[in-house]
């Protein structure tokens, strides 16, 4: 087995989490790879181009939180890698494995006794040409998020709403628990095949975020002062002129996360989210 370590040098300040899974790897007979030589190992490690890195590895692993594994995630699906995420930040609900569970995780990994949890993704496009993929979600609003703009939705050609709000999220039920989440939007367990469409500070008293079936083509028409908008696709942002219509549909590819060993949904969520909550 070869494992491509991809590594946040902002949350692992001298590489010292990278090492200690690199150790852990050799010592369970597991090959190391990495994309360019960041640090110097007391184990092998093998440098490689990033592209010859990936293609290369059995698995990737990465080191970092949610968002490094997010960064790393289109990569591990176009070349149809696993990913396993080392959590140094602070919620983890892609980034599974703490560090002080390390040692028990990489051991069961080696020895191939792990579930793989495949994760929806969706597709946004433009008539343009322009596309991109988004694990978590894909969010709509200004430039300076200080003024309202207009949406109409519409799934599959009919009409669902318009909105008057800040910014409108369009969240796969693993971005559920993220950014849509904050601004109340429903909690989704991951396999559900749904995608929630919620407002960001609604202009009106009766709104609610709405969920539909992930099979459905969403289009989205927006208007603005500023007759321009941004979109972000798991945070990374794209300028959008007001006339730009949006097609948003379930990607026809997931991405493949070690499930959590003995993983229950639920007892993530309140362990994660609802702080000290661990009551029955």
């Amino acid at each position: 087995m070869t494992v491509l370590l991809v590594t946040n040098p902002t949350k692992d300040s001298g590489y010292a989490v990278t090492g200690q899974a690199a150790a852990l790897l050799h010592e369970l007979g597991v090959a190391v790879v990495m994309a360019q030589p960041v640090f110097e190992s007391k184990v092998p490690i093998r440098f490689l181009p990033e592209e010859e890195a990936y293609r290369e590895a059995d698995f990737v692993i990465t080191i970092g939180g949610d968002g490094t594994l997010l960064k790393a995630g289109l990569d591990c699906v176009h070349y149809g890698k696993p990913v396993l995420g080392v959590n140094l930040g602070r919620t983890g609900f892609l980034a599974t494995c703490e560090v002080e569970e390390m040692p028990e995780k990489l051991r069961l990994l080696a020895e191939g006794r792990y579930t793989l949890d495949p994760r929806g993704l969706l597709l946004a496009r433009s008539a343009n040409g322009w596309q991109a993929e988004a694990i978590n979600d894909v969010v709509l609003f200004g430039r300076t998020r200080m003024h309202p703009m207009d949406y109409k939705v519409y799934c599959d050609g009919c009409f669902v709403s318009s909105y008057r709000s800040d910014g409108l999220i369009l969240a796969t039920p693993t971005g559920s628990t993220a950014y849509s989440l904050s601004v109340g939007g429903p909690v989704i367990v991951p396999h559900s095949k749904t995608i929630a469409i919620t407002p960001v500070a609604p202009h009106s008293l009766n709104v609610r975020p709405i969920v539909i079936c992930d099979d459905w083509e969403i289009t989205l028409d927006v208007e603005s002062r500023s007759h321009n908008f941004l979109v972000a696709v798991d945070g990374r942002s794209e300028s959008c002129k007001e006339t730009t219509r949006l097609t948003i549909s379930r990607a026809d590819y997931s991405i493949k996360v070690v499930k959590r060993f003995n993983h229950i949904f639920f007892d993530t969520l309140r362990n994660k989210m609802m702080w000290g909550a661990d009551v029955r």
